[in-house]
């Protein structure tokens, strides 16, 4: 049995310029922070010819070739693995289509335990960027890499995106009191709505593709905030964080129709008027988390719980894509 694990993920400034319709013209900038909340995927041998795979539902299958899943068909293929006699699981501290990267994360410990099972050290940006060759090239989704590399590397981390595709990265330099800081402050509540992030990502990559004028205006601004919200950070300014998150999502909301809805635009102004003092909506949008920077922790608390929206707590996760048990 082998059982790895692999981090979800909140964006803190920036996101949106790692699309490569993007980066590849204008170069990208952001800063993402790995959360302890987890993907998880296990891998055991059986005394059945069959692979065996089970996620939201089961399939049996011959070989990993027959498989339904794309990712999980495509790693298998990536490290010509038949997959017979084996049985895959995943499970989530959180289910996808929230906001928080899930498909990255699952991509990333699924090739994590795959390459375990083969004997084979590879290094985090090796994952990251096997991850990010399954998604965007083989399965051609309109997605950026921070999902993967977050999830790979972990920690609170700035990420540059090149023109050529490569990507830097380095952990921000946060003063212990700014980390404690920000894991107290920092508040993700669930909407209850899920989405698919492909499909409002769409939208940007395509405006990104025909260079649109406010497409391009608008990411541009976004990347600066990203070099912003690193330096409010790395200063400890957190107040200043926050206004930048409030002005980040405003942005966020020109970039798509899809982006917010009448509800979630309530509960944010709600927000705003009881203890918040910046915050945005994770993720490509239209659903997931709101995560707020909270003034009055107690009081905002509690305007959320009034308003029926469920609080996940969090720290940050610093190790990233990891192998958990091995036997």
């Amino acid at each position: 049995m082998i059982i790895t694990r692999s981090p979800l993920r909140i964006s803190l400034g920036g996101g949106g310029t790692d699309l490569p319709s993007y980066y590849r013209e204008h170069g990208g900038f952001l800063v993402a922070g790995a959360l302890d909340k987890y993907v998880y995927l296990t891998l055991h041998r059986t005394f059945v010819p069959d692979l065996i795979v089970k996620y939201s539902k089961m399939e049996r299958v011959a070989s990993a070739a027959q498989v339904e899943h794309p990712i999980i068909r495509e790693a298998f293929k990536l490290l010509e693995m038949s997959g017979t006699s084996l049985e895959l699981t995943s499970m989530a501290d959180i289910p996808g289509g929230t906001g928080l990267g899930s498909s990255g994360s699952f991509t990333t410990a699924l090739l994590k335990v795959l390459h375990t099972a083969n004997k084979n050290l590879v290094s985090p940006t090796e994952l990251a960027e096997q991850a990010c060759h399954i998604e965007i090239d083989k399965l051609g989704e309109p997605i950026g890499k921070q999902d993967q590399y977050i999830a790979a590397i972990g920690g609170i981390t700035a990420f540059t995106f090149h023109k050529d595709g490569r990507v830097e990265y380095r952990p921000c330099k946060i003063s212990e009191e700014t980390l404690f800081n920000l894991e107290d402050n920092l508040l993700l509540f669930f909407t209850g709505y899920s989405r698919s992030a492909s499909a409002i990502l769409k939208d940007q990559n395509e405006k990104s593709k025909q260079n649109d004028q406010a497409m391009l205006d608008n990411l541009h601004f976004t990347k600066d905030l990203g070099y912003q919200s690193l330096a409010a950070l790395e200063s400890g300014n957190l107040e200043e964080f926050a206004r930048l998150m409030d002005v980040h999502w405003q942005r966020k909301k020109a970039r798509s129709s899809g982006m917010s809805n009448d509800r979630i635009n309530e509960w944010y102004d709600y927000a705003m008027a009881h203890g918040a003092l910046g915050g945005k909506l994770i993720g490509a949008g239209g659903g997931g988390f709101l995560m707020f920077y909270a003034h009055s922790k107690t009081k905002l608390r509690h305007a959320m719980r009034e308003k029926g929206l469920q609080e996940v707590r969090f720290r940050f996760d610093f190790e990233g894509t990891k192998v958990v048990a091995q036997n």
